[in-house]
């Protein structure tokens, strides 16, 4: 890191950028020359087309530390773009295991659409790669069990891309370090506002693309006809997604469940209302839909207004709203809201604020900065692919680790199952199941498309 652990510690009157510099690769179990950059394929790029880019921009920040030597999507023109910023160098894939048939690489990055990120990160975990994954990473509750147990039998790394653990100007790492100082009182508890999602559709189907494998696209999803919605607006499908709860939530109710000590475990009460576009009938049968044995018109399905409420074993509470306003004139639209008994703070990616924010002393400043390091597990953060590559060098799990972004995104799968099912549920995080309701327990999983299940 170009910064060091003092000059770190002296930024006492709050915490800056702290954007690192790649370091040279030291080896891993699979690469023999110990002087060689570790050699990397990305899987789901995106384009210049507007076509879900955040897969090349996680794969463009990763190729700074490494070889690029593979390059795999589902349209052609996404790697034939992508291959030219490398010199037309390298091998190209529309199918991910074809790619794992003819490469070995060291490392992989997966930016595709959320219903194939387990089944990809499983099949590159078991050829002995090292991944950095797009958020949120699994579809279901099940998902996540599932992945946790190939990380720990194949050792390797795995990062997921929720950087604001890392970035930000460390502004949430400083917010969950206030909570957990006790600056705020002994019981807090998180607002959380991720904004509400659109209504559409129905929309025309048509054709797909001939540079275009739509089928491959679907992947373990139930079958559909193409139309370009599907393709460019996928969170808002839940046959994909899960809308704003696994988009924003998956950042924001990371920070309010880490900052309340409860990102190992889960909640065990889950309270929602909500709406859903006009397009789902009230008596959907959400098990068949999601299973494909029953459909819904060609249109976004996921909610688009919610108030959930997560209780927690040790007493918090999150509250998950598209909208956050109360009676005293507290409103906000996109962040975390922490407040207990002595004060409140607010943070986004914009901002740090709250009167005990305002009142820190410089020994505050210098005591919140240990902290912050003592939660980025004795590191510097600022840069989330580079944790990611370090954690490579010294084999240690990186900052957004699979097992915490499994209870995190477990959190986010009940809020939606609660929508869906419009009552108030029991959870038991040991168990990971729900207590006393079989419908809910048959929405921890859904069955996948033949031929394109996940490998175990």
């Amino acid at each position: 890191m170009s910064t060091t652990r003092r000059d770190f510690l002296k930024q006492s009157a709050g915490i800056g950028a702290l954007i690192a510099t790649p370091s040279l690769w030291k080896g891993t179990a699979h690469a023999g020359d110990v002087n060689s950059l570790p050699t990397i394929a990305a899987i789901g790029v995106g384009g210049s087309r507007g076509v879900y880019n955040q897969g090349g921009h996680d794969a463009r920040r990763a190729a700074k530390f490494g070889r690029m030597i593979a390059v795999c999507d589902v349209d052609d023109l996404h790697t034939a773009e992508f291959n030219a910023e490398f010199g037309g160098k390298l091998g190209m894939y529309r199918d991910y295991r074809v790619l794992f048939e003819q490469e070995k690489p060291d490392v992989v990055t997966i930016g595709t659409p959320d219903h194939w990120h387990v089944p990809i990160a499983i099949a590159a975990l078991r050829a002995g790669c090292d991944v950095y994954c797009e958020k949120p990473l699994t579809l279901t509750i099940e998902e996540g069990i599932r992945i946790q147990k190939v990380v720990e039998e194949t050792g390797r790394v795995f990062q997921v891309g929720t950087q604001q653990r890392s970035e930000n100007d460390a502004k949430f790492l400083k917010a969950i370090a206030i909570v957990q100082s006790g600056r705020l009182g002994k019981n807090v508890n998180a607002y959380v506002a991720i904004g509400g999602a659109p209504s559409g559709g129905p929309f025309a189907t048509e054709p797909s693309p001939a540079n275009f494998a739509w089928d491959m696209w679907v992947g373990p999803a139930p079958a559909a006809e193409y139309s370009p919605e599907r393709r460019r607006d996928f969170r808002w499908f839940f046959e994909y997604s899960g809308g704003k709860m696994t988009d924003w939530g998956a950042h924001h109710i990371d920070i309010a469940q880490w900052g309340l000590g409860a990102d190992h475990s889960g909640p065990t009460q889950v309270s929602a209302k909500g709406k859903f576009p006009p397009l789902v009938p009230e008596d959907v049968n959400w098990e068949a839909f999601l299973n494909g044995d029953v459909s819904l018109p060609n249109g976004f399905n996921t909610a688009t207004n919610f108030s959930i409420d997560l209780k927690f074993a040790n007493g918090s509470t999150i509250n998950v709203n598209d909208f956050y306003r109360r009676d005293d004139g507290t409103e906000f639209e996109n962040g975390v809201l922490f407040e207990g008994e002595r004060g409140r703070i607010f943070v986004n990616r914009g901002k740090l604020t709250g009167k005990p924010i305002d009142d820190l002393t410089d020994a505050d400043h210098a005591d919140l900065n240990e902290r912050i390091l003592e939660l980025y597990k004795g590191k510097e953060p600022g840069n989330h692919m580079q944790n990611f590559f370090d954690c490579i060098q010294t084999r240690e799990q990186p900052i957004s680790d699979v097992v915490t972004h499994h209870r995190i995104m477990t959190s986010c799968h009940l809020c939606n199952i609660a929508l869906m099912l419009g009552r108030d549920l029991t959870w038991d995080p040991q168990a990971e199941n729900f207590v006393g309701d079989d419908q809910a327990s048959a929405l921890v999983s859904r069955r996948s498309r033949p031929g394109y299940s996940s490998p175990a």
